[in-house]
């Protein structure tokens, strides 16, 4: 209402690959069984479609981004979230981006001036999704 936009939702991304829930937030790199954290079931799924990189290989990307581009300490809400890791693992698994609807959502927000305002604000919070299991490597392990 205060945006001056419609807005069909707030969107927490998440890539479902070879059984697992990944998705990003403050805390890095997290997993959990399909619906498993506490946002819960998701209201949409949009289907990528399969990849072809194997289990194996996926998961040595997946260490390589939390230890580059997805450290806990480069979370922000607007700029660098679940979304944009959501986005990096699609292209790299299909080649294909998630929808911009999504993407474009946070930069549509702050070019009003209500998000401008609130902005400071947003810029504090630190959004982890419980449920999840921080992403790690142990033996080959995730």
């Amino acid at each position: 209402l205060h945006t001056g936009k419609q807005l069909e939702g707030i969107w927490h991304t998440s890539i479902i690959v070879h059984k697992d829930e990944f998705f990003f937030h403050s805390g890095g790199i997290s997993s959990c069984a399909p619906g498993g954290t506490l946002l819960g079931p998701p209201d949409l799924v949009v289907d990528l479609g399969n990849t072809e990189v194997t289990e194996e290989i996926f998961l040595e990307y997946l260490s390589s981004l939390g230890e580059s581009m997805f450290r806990s300490d480069s979370y922000n809400l607007f700029e660098h979230n679940c979304n944009t890791f959501s986005n990096e693992v699609a292209q790299f698994l299909r080649g294909r981006k998630i929808p911009s609807y999504i993407t474009d959502l946070p930069s549509e927000v702050l070019a009003t001036p209500f998000g401008q305002a609130l902005r400071p604000l947003l810029d504090t919070i630190q959004i982890q999704t419980p449920g999840g299991n921080a992403f790690s490597r142990h033996n080959g392990q995730s």
